[in-house]
This record gives structure tokens, C-alpha cells and sequence, in this order.
């Protein structure tokens, strides 16, 4: 069982939940690109294709036949593609909070998030600590103390003796403004992708799950159903309380709850 994680996070923030499937699976967490302590590329790159070769170089490395995997966000969407692309190789697929179509409500919030980061001519911290104090903000409904241990995982000291981000904080495509031509590119660019994925789930043969927070402004309730009702052959859909996009954060144990009925049940 293989975790991706979202934009701005890293395989830590799935450290409450693979723990639990460890007795059942061979279960790990991989940091994209850009994240945690994985290399940066050459460019700015979030981009989906890049990151699905990251992924195949990674799973074919660690020689897995069959697999069960399980993406949040940024990493669903990722997830989804690799699973249209190695049907043979599936053995289940886990979407959280992901779709081919995603809410404008939250993508717009995440988008303003990323550029307040990157507007901050020092993104540094006094330390872990106060940096927890800004995922608190992000996070409002996650644990005190899960937000320090990502702090810690999700900072490194400087030569100054101040924290800085490990993540990639040089501008997505996606993430900055720009011109209205460059805007119209962008759209075009995500009509692409949601057909690109919608194609990709209809190809999935294995049992698949799509998760959904109850509060979430991504995954819109409309597409979750569609994704489990008319275009996955074999979905379903758990829509855990007490949480918004970030599910695993929100509430772990609704979540860790619809991923063992799911894999174990």
C-alpha cells in the first residue's frame, strides 16, 4: 500500500495512518518532487506528468506487482493517473478529497495560500514552533500536536539558526498570475487534465474508494458521486464527518475508519 500525499505536504503527514495498515500490508509513504526531503527539479515542476514518472521510477524500483494506492489532493490526482496507466498493477485505489473536477471555492484558497508564501521576500521561522502556529491557521480543525510534528518534518534550520521550508516554494504555473493569455493557457490546460482523468477512471478495474471530507471546497459532492456512480466501475464513496479537504489531519480516525473497511473489510 503506497501513500501520496497533497500539494504542500510530505509522506509525514500520513504517519498516523500507515502505522495501522503496517500488520495487513507493506505499506510506505513516498514525498513528491519539491516536498519533504525529496530533490527539487530543474524547474518549478508540479507538473502532473512529471510527478507520475517520479512515481512509476519509484514503484518499479521497489519491483511491486500489485499494489493498493492511496492519494490525497494533488497525489489523488496522480494516483488516478497511474491507475489508468497500469490497470494490470492495481489491486485497489484510494482517492481522497480528489477528482478530475475540483471545487473553485478551495482550489482558490490553496492558490492564495501558495502566493502568500511566495509574495514573503524571508519565508523563515524562529523555529518549529512557530511555524505550527501558522499550520494552525491552515489547519483549524487538525490536532495541536500533529501540527508540531509536521513543523518539524516540514522545516530545516539555517545557517542563520532560523527555519526555513523544505518545500519548493518557486511558483507553479498554477499557482502565480500572469497575463491573460497565459490564464486562457492554464484553463485550457485543466479542461485537458479533468478529461485526461475522467478517461483514466473509467479504465480502473479494481475496487476503488473516493474519500470525502463532509466540510471539503475541493471535492465538490456532485463530482464525488459521479466518480463512484457513472464513470468508476467498481467505486464507492465514504464521506467522513468532522473534516474538510484535509481528511487524514482533520479527523484520522473517521478516515483510518473508511480506509480498513475499505482495504480490510
Amino acid at each position: 500500500m503506497v501513500f501520496l500525499h497533497g500539494f504542500g505536504n510530505d509522506a509525514h503527514v500520513w504517519d498516523e495512518i500507515v502505522p495501522q495498515l503496517a500488520p495487513y500490508y507493506r505499506a510506505l509513504a513516498i514525498s513528491l518532487r519539491g516536498h519533504g526531503d525529496s530533490d527539487w527539479g530543474e524547474q518549478p515542476g508540479y507538473d502532473h506528468s512529471l510527478l507520475l514518472a517520479d512515481v512509476e521510477a519509484a514503484l518499479a524500483s521497489l519491483e511491486f506487482e500489485r499494489l493498493v494506492l492511496v492519494g490525497h489532493s494533488l497525489g489523488g490526482r496522480v494516483a488516478m493517473r497511474y491507475a489508468g496507466a497500469h490497470p494490470e498493477r492495481m489491486a485497489g485505489l484510494v482517492v481522497v478529497d480528489s477528482g478530475p473536477q475540483m471545487d473553485a471555492r478551495g482550489t482558490s484558497k490553496i492558490r492564495e495560500e501558495v502566493r502568500g508564501q511566495m509574495r514573503k521576500s524571508d519565508a523563515s521561522f524562529a523555529s518549529p514552533e512557530e511555524y505550527a502556529r501558522v499550520l494552525v491557521r491552515q489547519y483549524p480543525a487538525a490536532r495541536i500536536e500533529t501540527l508540531e510534528r509536521l513543523a518539524v518534518h516540514w522545516t530545516r534550520p539555517r545557517a542563520d539558526g532560523r527555519y526555513e521550508l523544505k518545500q519548493d516554494l518557486r511558483p507553479p504555473k498554477w499557482a502565480s498570475g500572469g497575463a491573460s493569455s497565459e490564464a486562457g493557457k492554464v484553463a485550457r490546460q485543466r479542461t485537458d487534465e479533468a478529461k485526461l482523468l475522467w478517461d483514466a477512471l473509467a479504465k480502473v478495474p479494481c475496487p476503488t474508494l473516493v474519500v470525502r471530507g463532509a466540510a471539503s471546497d475541493v471535492l465538490a459532492p456532485e463530482v464525488a458521486d459521479r466518480m463512484v456512480d457513472e464513470v468508476i466501475p467498481h467505486g464507492q464513496l465514504a464521506v467522513v464527518s468532522r473534516a474538510g479537504h484535509s481528511v487524514m489531519l482533520d479527523n484520522p480516525a473517521g478516515f483510518l475508519t473508511a480506509l480498513t473497511d475499505f482495504t480490510l473489510g
